[in-house]
């Protein structure tokens, strides 16, 4: 029996056990970037989920940590009925699968983004971030690093010399300082199209809240389901907005984001989460700048997921991201030696295409 076989079979066995049915069956929900799946059943008239998280590629535990701050402000995430973490098994509530992504459209952007703007602006006034691990400039590097080693060196198979390297070292460093300035929140760090899910108003909740006894946190907002949360940190206040907004996987005219981010940026100064010398100028360049440190990162991370973990489909998205890192970088003369850098190494080259094809 193969690890994979015998793996489904425990996750099955554990799923009867738990619900007490014998004849309980799963099917593929959905799985992710990580070592996580998701795998949903049908018992006594109720949909569920089973994550399937194995302990030592995944850890379960961050994920009930999280989603227990986010619960407690009111955040649509889901539920939770049954775990084990020495599995790695967990049975939660299924939030179904209207993902944001296939809704998004001319005529519901509006709406859609609305209600994930008021999450995120709940997420980051009402969160409790007491202990949580900083988004500080460690990390920051680490993800900036990813860019040149999997992107340059392994999908474009550039070699970097030393003025190339300079020229990146410059240019994160742009990045970490603009970073660095910014209030520190609750950051996502995945808060975009396909990590959010439209959720009916009238759906009953038949989980078991994740919030704990004596919470006195404001009523659930409903929409958005809200997913894919474990690697949560304290960082920079545009992060999150930067990922919505500027998704990986759907643009926006520049104009229409433009007006997005001012409006979030006036939102947020009645609750002090920002204070009044930070004006359209300033909160702009942190938003360009959080989100090019973003998709510099994604740029590696894109490739890491093909050449490494065998998920082809992530290449497709690489030419959008792209143009996000040149068009933004442009609106800097600071990164100009940076966009060179760039387009020197991509040349003509179809950036969809694995190397060596």
């Amino acid at each position: 029996m193969t690890d994979a076989t015998q793996r489904a079979t425990d996750r099955l066995n554990w799923l009867r056990q738990t619900l007490g049915s014998a004849m309980l069956t799963l099917e593929p929900a959905s799985a992710d970037a990580s070592f996580r799946s998701y795998w949903r059943t049908h018992h006594a008239g109720q949909s569920w989920i089973v994550m399937d998280s194995p302990p030592a590629l995944e850890d379960p535990a961050p994920w009930l940590a999280i989603g227990q701050r986010l619960a407690a402000a009111g955040l649509h995430v889901p539920a939770v009925r049954a775990t084990d973490l020495e599995q790695g098994f967990l049975l939660i509530e299924d939030l179904g699968s209207q993902l944001y992504l296939p809704a998004l459209s001319e005529d519901s952007v509006d709406q859609l983004y609305g209600d994930a703007m008021d999450a995120l602006l709940r997420m980051q006034s009402a969160v409790d971030t007491t202990g949580m691990a900083l988004y500080d400039r460690a990390f920051l590097q680490r993800e900036l690093e990813i860019m040149p080693t999997w992107f340059l060196g392994r999908h474009l198979g550039q070699v970097l010399d030393e003025r190339a390297q300079a020229v990146l070292a410059g240019a994160f460093e742009v990045l970490l300082e603009s970073a660095l300035e910014q209030p520190r929140v609750f950051v996502h760090r995945d808060f975009h199209s396909r990590n959010l899910l439209r959720i009916e108003p009238h759906r009953d909740r038949h989980a078991t809240d994740l919030r704990q006894p004596g919470d006195t946190a404001s009523p659930t907002l409903i929409n958005p389901g809200i997913i894919d949360f474990q690697g949560a940190l304290c960082g920079p206040i545009t992060y999150d907005l930067a990922s919505l907004l500027r998704d990986c996987y759907i643009a926006w005219e520049p104009e229409r984001v433009s007006g997005w981010v001012e409006d979030y940026r006036q939102r947020l100064q009645p609750l002090r989460l920002i204070d009044a010398s930070v004006d359209r100028t300033r909160f702009r360049r942190w938003f360009d700048l959080i989100g090019l440190q973003r998709h510099l990162k994604v740029l590696g991370i894109f490739c890491r997921l093909y050449y490494r973990d065998g998920k082809r489909g992530y290449l497709d998205d690489l030419p959008r991201v792209h143009h996000y890192v040149l068009t933004v970088a442009r609106g800097y003369p600071e990164l100009q030696e940076l966009v060179s850098l760039l387009q020197c190494c991509v040349g003509e080259r179809d950036l969809g295409v694995p190397e060596g094809a």
